[in-house]
This record gives structure tokens, C-alpha cells and sequence, in this order.
């Protein structure tokens, strides 16, 4: 198992959601019989002397900037499940610890290299994210955690066997779940888990019962709880509820980045591409205001998320401030990653996928079109709009291999491989043209005048369906019209008439 400790996890958040707060002296309190009493303090804070569970008018007493919030459990365990499923991408399960750790199931270690490379990702998935992260890998619960809280260094790999050595020098403290079984042992004079566990069994049962003899044998690395992995929420979903209601769309903003990124997080922890998005603003009194929110590529990076909700938001009009943020991932797919190929340009594709998503939500899913192949050999008629859908992503070698089996053994020339962008919908309109006396085109009247033929290439033959009732053969030309541009014409076999049926952009 590792265990992944997040030293003051509800302070670092609360400074990651409010970077004002970064290097400011801070407390988190909570209620204790009637009385507001430190739950966590920053760096700054504890350097001025402000300890845990000292009461808020003390603290503030000892420092009056001293900056103060309140505790929220339940934010603060749906922080931490969150920031857990982030590194599901190096692990089969997880099992919170709150306030501010979580066990992980260390059992795939050797698709990192070793232990050390597992430990090596866990605490840079942690620095991604924002957070500060003490990982320690042992064969037990209570040695994991009690080493990632208690011990020092910064990183620590206990071999089976070897737990009781390495828990002997903590002290009593780390046993946090027999807080009487600990006060019992330093009334006695003991100070260390080596210390008691180098005690009898029969004393510690004489004087202390049970619960002695299993802190005992927690001390001697005699741990036998099993991990038992979180379930995972079915829908990926974040909430905010806003300190104080936004009126405007900057502090919205503010407040989703870190929801996007905390989505976007366990979305790549899941091995999932988000595909529709719904973002509810809880306006106060009025109720719940939906924003869908339709992605042109799955995805899961947070800053066109981010991108594409500033530019839905900026065309929102409110009657009531926002009290309560929730972004809930509608439709996801598999994210197996991508492959790039030498020469794609990602910031170029970046953009296109943000102009194609603002498209789809602005003016609605039916905007987009996709084209879906029709089983006619027709140029007009192989392919028919269909509605848009987010190609599911693959690795970019399958995705290549595919095109690549698609293509002919001797390539034709690259002209023949270009079809115009705009095809007449029917089979082409006659056009009236000038041949010279060779037979070859001169001059074709299009769009009300004559036009030169400034170059021509061809023939292209195209044919098929000789065994329905309406069989085809053309032959077809990319013809460059004087004032127009290059068009896509042709003949029929037999028959000397010409049509215009595409141009090229």
C-alpha cells in the first residue's frame, strides 16, 4: 500500500482556490463546545505561534492580521476523493483518509520500474495538482500512514518485515485512532512506538485492555486491515458553493478554473475524454440555470473547457447573482491518448477545436455536421450530412494504419486525390463550351459570361453501378476558369456534353 499525506490539505486548498491568500497568515476553525478553536494553520501562522486547537480569540489576540475561515468537512472530502481519482492513472483503488490523506493500492509499482518510480509519480500527479505531498510505501495501513504523517525525510519505501523497525522512533502520536489508549501510555512515561512495542503483551493487557494489546501490535507492524477501494461516483461532477455570490463573470470564472482542472484531473484519471458537459449556475433565490456545453473533440484539457465557458458565459444575461457552481461531464468516452505525426501543428489544432466547440454551443449541436458515407459510387451522392458527433479518441499509430490501408499501392497524381470543396447537390449543371480544334476545352460559359480555360488536367475516370438500372461513366477534369478559379468538370462516356459539378476553394 502507499499512503499519500497531504500536510494541511483543507489550508493548500483553500489557498490553490484563492491565491491571494499564498505567504498570508491563516486559520481554519471549527466549533468545540460553543467555542471557534483552530483546526489547521498555514506555514505563516504557525511561524507567529498559532497552534492547533487553540481558540480563534487567542490566535487572534497573538496576530490580528491573522486571516480565518471555516471548516467545511464536506467540501473538504469531495476536494480529497477528487485530487484520489486523479491517480487512479497509477493505481486500481484508493481509500481516503480525511482530513488530508489517502491509502492507494501500490500493487502495479512494477509497470513504473519499481516502488521508487511508483513514488515518483504519485508525488508529481501531486505537484500537478497543486499540492505539497509526503508518499511512504510499506506492506501495512497503519505503517504507511503513521510514517508519511510521523516520520522524517521525504520519502521512504519499507520492505516487508520491516515495519516494526522503521515505526519504532515515532512517537506515541501517530496511534490517532486511540487517542485514551495514548494518553494512558504517556502517564506511564513512554514517549515512542518502539517503546511500547518492546513492553509484554501480559502488561499491556494487565493495564490497558484490547485496545492496548492492538496499539501494541499496530507498533510492532502487526497491521491487518485490508484496503478497501472507494466506489466511484457513476457521473464525474463537480460543486461549488461561492463564499459570496457572484454578480459578474470574472468571479465565476475565478471559481471554476479549479473546478475545470479538478474535473479535467479525474477525467485523465479514469482514462476518460469528456464529450458533453452541462455547467448549473444555483442562482439565489431563482433557482438552477443550465449552460450546456458541446465539445468538437473529446477532451480533457482544462483550459479550453475554461475557454469555451468564458465564451458561453459572456453571452449569458442573469436576473439573480450565482451562489453555487456544478459542472456535470453528460457524456465522456475512452482516452487511450493520441499520437502526433511530424508536422501537425497542436496550437493550430488547439484552436480549431475551440472555434468548432464555441461553434457547437453557441448556436447549438445541429450547427455542426458531420458526413456519413452513403452506399452510392456517385461523387453527389457518396456521402449525406449526418449529425455531429466527437470522433472517439485513439492512438495516432492505429489511426494512420487505417488511412494507410485505404490508400492505393501507386498513388495517382496529387490532383487526382483533390475533391472540391463545394459539390453541386445534383449531377452538375451543363455548361456551354468552346473546344479547339483538337477537341480540347477553350473557353466554358459559367456564371453569366465566358471564361478562358487558363489550364486543364485530366482525365480522372469515374465509373460504377454497371449492375443497377442507372450505371455511370465520367470522365473528369480540374479545369482553371479565368476569373473564377479551378472547377471540377466533366463528360460523360459517349456523349460530348459537359458539366460543371464542383469548384475547388
Amino acid at each position: 500500500m502507499a499512503y499519500v499525506h497531504l500536510p494541511r490539505f483543507p489550508v493548500q486548498r483553500r489557498v490553490l482556490e484563492e491565491p491571494s491568500l499564498g505567504g498570508q497568515p491563516l486559520v481554519l476553525v471549527h466549533e468545540a463546545k460553543g467555542t471557534l478553536r483552530v483546526a489547521f494553520a498555514s506555514g505563516a501562522a504557525q511561524r507567529e505561534g498559532i497552534r492547533t486547537g487553540m481558540t480563534l480569540t487567542a490566535a487572534r489576540a497573538l496576530l490580528p492580521a491573522l486571516r480565518d475561515g471555516l471548516v467545511d468537512a464536506v467540501a473538504e472530502a469531495q476536494a480529497l476523493s477528487s485530487l484520489a481519482e486523479a491517480f487512479l492513472r497509477y493505481s486500481p483503488g484508493f481509500m481516503p483518509s480525511a482530513p488530508d490523506g489517502l491509502w492507494l493500492d501500490a500493487s502495479a509499482a512494477s509497470l513504473f520500474g519499481d516502488e521508487t518510480g511508483l513514488v515518483d509519480r504519485l508525488e508529481a500527479q501531486a505537484r500537478a495538482a497543486g499540492y505539497r505531498a509526503r508518499v511512504v510505501l510499506a506492506s501495512e495501513l497503519f505503517t504507511a500512514r503513521a510514517l508519511a504523517r510521523y516520520g522524517a525525510g521525504t520519502r521512504l519505501c519499507v520492505a516487508p518485515g520491516d515495519s516494526e523497525r522503521a515505526l519504532a522512533g515515532l512517537p506515541l502520536q501517530a496511534l490517532e485512532d486511540a487517542p485514551d489508549v495514548v494518553a494512558s501510555l504517556r502517564a506511564l512515561g513512554l514517549t515512542t512506538l518502539g517503546e511500547l512495542g518492546a513492553l509484554l503483551p501480559t502488561q499491556v493487557i494487565a493495564r490497558l485492555g484490547a485496545q492496548g494489546l492492538r496499539a501494541q501490535r499496530l507498533a510492532r507492524g502487526q497491521d491487518g486491515a485490508r484496503l478497501l477501494p472507494a466506489v466511484l461516483p457513476e457521473v464525474v461532477e463537480e460543486v461549488r458553493t461561492l463564499e459570496a455570490p457572484a454578480e459578474s463573470l470574472e468571479p465565476l470564472l475565478f471559481s471554476l478554473k479549479s473546478s475545470l482542472d479538478r474535473l479535467s484531473a479525474r477525467l485523465r484519471g479514469r482514462q476518460r475524454a469528456a464529450v458533453r458537459l452541462t455547467l448549473t449556475l444555483v442562482l439565489e433565490p431563482t433557482g438552477p440555470y443550465a449552460v450546456p456545453l458541446a465539445l468538437a473533440r473529446p477532451t480533457t484539457d482544462p483550459k479550453l473547457l475554461l475557454d469555451l465557458v468564458r465564451h458561453r458565459l459572456e453571452s449569458v444575461r442573469l436576473d439573480a447573482p450565482v451562489a453555487t457552481l456544478i459542472v456535470t461531464v453528460n457524456e465522456s468516452c475512452d482516452d487511450r491518448g493520441q499520437q502526433g505525426v511530424l508536422g501537425d501543428g497542436p496550437a493550430g489544432d488547439a484552436a480549431l477545436e475551440t472555434v468548432l466547440a464555441r461553434l457547437a454551443t453557441a448556436l447549438g449541436p445541429e450547427a455542426l455536421g458531420s458526413p456519413v458515407l452513403a452506399d452510392d459510387h456517385r461523387p453527389e451522392a457518396a456521402h449525406a450530412p449526418g449529425p455531429f458527433h466527437p470522433p472517439r479518441r485513439e492512438p495516432g499509430m492505429f489511426a494512420e494504419a487505417r488511412r494507410a490501408q485505404t490508400l492505393r499501392t501507386e498513388p495517382p497524381p496529387e490532383w487526382q486525390l483533390e475533391r472540391p470543396v463545394r459539390l453541386l447537390a445534383r449531377e452538375g449543371e451543363p455548361i456551354d463550351v468552346e473546344l479547339d480544334p483538337l477537341g480540347a476545352l477553350r473557353s466554358a460559359r459559367v456564371l453569366g459570361r465566358r471564361r478562358a480555360v487558363l489550364a486543364i488536367a485530366g482525365p480522372e475516370r469515374l465509373g460504377g453501378q454497371w449492375w443497377s438500372e442507372a450505371p455511370f461513366q465520367r470522365d473528369y477534369y480540374r479545369v482553371h476558369l479565368e476569373g473564377l478559379g479551378p472547377a471540377w468538370v466533366y463528360r460523360r462516356a459517349g456523349e460530348g456534353r459537359f458539366y460543371l459539378h464542383g469548384l475547388f476553394d
